[in-house]
């Protein structure tokens, strides 16, 4: 359990569709779940309510076309009074509004003929193309691609809903539709309007005629009549029956993006709707086609996170779905700690419904939610993909057109030894190196090059960490055992190659394993030696390897020249998303240094794969990088390094912890995990690293669980963690000490005047999809 619990969703990895995942007979996705494997479920509840993570919950399962779990734990009121749950509660579901409500209609709407998919939203509301917007089409809010920025601001002090449409209409976008994911209100309280302009009925109007009173949902609701009252989960502390979402709020309690109420009952009738392909008891709500089209990627090509229409979308609920293809499920969650989850693959749904919120506003469902989704799909056993096409054929072309052929991935050495070396032939060669720079048999290149017929390896140059890439701080230069041919460091009084290092080579040759982070330093040695061989005039090599947090997401503040350093050669943003091949001709050209540069290609690589979908063995790039989960969080953990705060380096799980000995540890968990952080959970840890910050010194902190790396964006995250502490401990945290691993002065004072990390990380959004343009001249697959 505690595998799936940290990779929940989403999980690009292999996936053989044509024969089965699991080698021992799959079970048969049709079986039917019991109840006696659900009764953990109370257990997991019981936990959630006695830990006040929650106050209680409604949890319902279907399975097969039956409720097999309904069940109310707790209370649904502490205060002023408690009252006991029951399963006909009703709960503000929050963000649960954007697919049961707006997504809904609107497909309706485009089913009818009123609009198209490709429309641009301006076509039918003029005024929202102002400010750069005209480009914006109806898929791109669906699918969280618009470019729009997350949420409205709240400051002065605003109300009403022509106030919110004003508000849409001066909206900029933040980056160009299509380019980014940002999961957005603003998308949805578009849609709403949509809806308004398209029907002729508020969204409120439209929805009870249309879908809620035809499949006979009789309690949900915008705006709770005060006779339901009495059956109400609070989640505003100052009133009942009212939307706990500001925007929502200050709009009468009717938004495209929050406001709807209900009860696990009726979402149960809304999921068998999707099921059933689009039919309710009272007919078809919406067509079996347009239900397939809004559960399948409908999101640009090539993008992540996969994203349908309005859904969330995950691997089929099983027991082995951390390896299996991220579509085929589809779900949403909702700020109050709702969720509803279904899987036609295994023909079930999952609904929780929690009040989190109550009474003081700081409970948190999250570990509940995965720990219940993670039940279910043991329940359902392994699935394979042979399965999962044949219980859900519309999935067939989008995997065949997905299929990962992972595993036949040829690094620069490879390609280099399968053509006999042939560029180097005749040459007295200098090899920068370290114990990564193997090919994929792991044979070092060393050896290889020592022993290349015609080839003639005369010296070895190490970066920082040494030849046994083991070593912490400056590094004396050596010998190697093996070919006893003399080792340069790289790291110690001298980082760049000197002339008399140069006299004898006719090349230089660069394989080293980069980590895709800014602040990396191997990519700087590579650079200075790059500076060194143009001096000389002989050719620099550089052996290609993988981007092993992929060559395909670029995130993060791109680095201000002023803080160019040995952390940071050129103005990249915290993750570049690119080789150290493509890095070396971006640097040869832009930074002017002219080196005679040669770059072995890889073959079969793929941009969007991770370092474990490649077939090659990890090998740690540094002696804190031992994993690859620990490579995903570095480029946002070690951000906040440069100040007082152990990144538990010293300890098992480097980049995975950081804390300090003035940290309260529960008060910064909840801290973080309120902030609802995409693709990463929280959990209080105190730790004593036995290196590095702090050493030998009892740390308070968290420990930082990866539930998704498609959709963390971890500068992100290290900006939320420097936040947190700031906010929390402004006395203690030495906030200025941030700034070099940053690299952003604006980004350090927003972060010192209080701005919601939201807000900041929208505002490099222009300046990535700038660099996204320098980028995409240098990539080479």
């Amino acid at each position: 359990m505690v595998k799936r619990l940290t990779w929940v969703l989403f999980p690009l990895i292999s996936f053989f569709l044509i024969g089965p995942l699991v080698a021992d007979a799959p079970a048969d996705p049709t079986r039917k779940i019991s109840q006696e494997e659900l009764a953990p479920i109370s257990k997991l509840v019981d936990q959630a309510i006695r830990t006040r993570k929650i106050p209680g919950a409604v949890i319902l399962i279907g399975n097969q076309g039956k409720v097999v779990y309904r069940r109310a734990f707790g209370h649904r009121t502490l205060e002023p009074k408690k009252s006991p749950m029951t399963v006909d509660t009703l709960f503000d579901v929050a963000s649960l509004t954007k697919v049961i409500a707006t997504t809904t209609a609107l497909l309706q709407l485009l089913e009818g003929g009123k609009a198209a998919l490709n429309d641009p939203v301006a076509k039918y509301w003029p005024e929202f193309g102002e400010n750069g917007k005209a480009g914006v089409r109806l898929q791109d809010l669906l699918t969280h691609y618009s470019g729009l920025r997350s949420g409205l601001d709240l400051k002065p002090s605003w109300s009403g809903y022509e106030t919110a449409l004003k508000k849409i209409e001066e909206e900029r976008l933040i980056s160009s539709p299509g380019a980014y994911f940002v999961y957005s209100d603003i998308n949805f309280l578009i849609l709403g309007e949509l809806v308004r302009r398209l029907s002729g009925q508020s969204l409120e109007a439209y929805c009870g005629e249309h879908v809620f009173k035809p499949l006979g949902m009789k309690d949900t609701c915008f705006n709770p009549s005060p006779l339901l009252f009495d059956r109400i989960a609070p989640a505003r502390k100052d009133s009942l029956g009212e939307v706990h979402d500001p925007t929502a709020h200050r709009m009468g309690g009717i938004a495209g993006h929050a406001g709807l109420f209900s009860t696990a009952d009726d979402l149960s009738i809304f999921a068998q709707m999707l099921l059933d392909g689009g039919k309710g008891k009272n007919g078809q709500i919406l067509s079996q086609a347009i239900v397939e089209k809004m559960t399948l990627p409908q999101s640009p090509s090539g993008k992540m996170p996969l994203r349908g229409l309005g859904w969330d979308l995950g691997p089929p609920l099983a027991s082995n779905r951390d390896i299996l293809f991220p579509a085929g499920s589809y779900g949403h969650k909702g700020f109050t700690g709702a969720m509803i989850w279904i899987d036609p693959v295994s023909q079930t749904y999952v609904i929780i419904l929690s009040n989190r919120l109550h009474p003081r506003g700081n409970g948190n469902a999250q570990t509940l939610r995965d720990e219940i989704v993670s039940l279910v799909s043991d329940a359902v056993g392994p699935v394979s993909g042979k399965q999962a096409v044949a219980m859900r054929p519309s999935l067939e072309d989008f995997y065949k057109e997905h299929k990962n052929e992972g595993g036949n991935l040829k690094t620069g050495i490879d390609v280099l030894a399968a053509r006999k070396f042939a560029p180097l032939v005749g040459l007295r060669v200098g090899l920068i190196t370290n114990h990564g720079g193997l090919d994929s048999a792991g044979r070092r290149t060393i050896d290889l090059l020592s022993k290349a017929p015609g080839v003639k390896l005369v010296a070895v140059f190490s970066p920082e960490h040494g030849l046994s890439g083991t070593k912490e701080g400056k590094i004396a230069s050596t010998r190697d055992i093996s070919t006893g041919l003399p080792v340069y460091s790289l790291y110690g009084d001298v980082k760049r190659p000197k002339e008399t290092m140069l006299r004898d080579l006719d090349a230089l040759v660069f394989d080293i394993q980069d980590a895709g982070a800014r602040f990396f330093t191997y990519v700087t040695t590579m650079a200075y030696a790059m500076e060194a061989a143009a001096k000389k005039e002989i050719p620099f090599y550089v052996l290609d390897r993988p981007n092993p947090i992929t060559g395909l997401l670029v995130q993060g503040p791109i680095m201000e020249k002023e803080w160019i350093s040995f952390t940071g050669y050129y103005p990249l943003p915290v993750r570049h998303g690119m080789t150290v091949g493509e890095l070396a001709g971006m640097f040869n050209v832009e930074n002017r240094i002219g080196a005679k540069l040669r770059v072995v290609t890889m073959e079969s690589y793929r941009r969007s794969d991770w370092y474990d979908e490649t077939g090659l063995r990890w090998v740690a790039p540094s002696p804190n990088l031992r994993t690859i989960t620990e490579a995903v969080l570095y480029p946002g953990v070690a951000m906040v390094e440069g100040a007082n705060v152990s990144v538990g380096r010293g300890t098992n799980s480097p980049f995975e912890l950081f804390g300090a000995p003035w940290i309260e540890a529960s008060e910064l968990t909840t801290y973080l995990n309120n902030r609802n952080i995409q693709g990463v959970r929280f959990m209080p840890v105190d730790f004593t690293p036995k290196s590095g910050t702090f050493e030998n010194r009892l740390c308070h902190g968290v420990q930082t669980i990866l539930v998704d790396r498609q959709v963390l964006d971890s500068p992100a995250l290290g900006v939320e963690i420097i936040s947190a502490l700031h906010q929390l401990y402004p006395k203690d945290f030495q906030l200025d000490k941030t700034l070099g691993l940053i690299g952003s002065r604006e980004v350090l004072s927003s972060i010192r005047e209080g701005h919601d990390p939201n807000s900041i990380r929208q505002k490099w959004q222009g300046p990535l999809e700038e660099f996204g343009k320098l980028r995409s001249k240098y990539l080479l697959y």
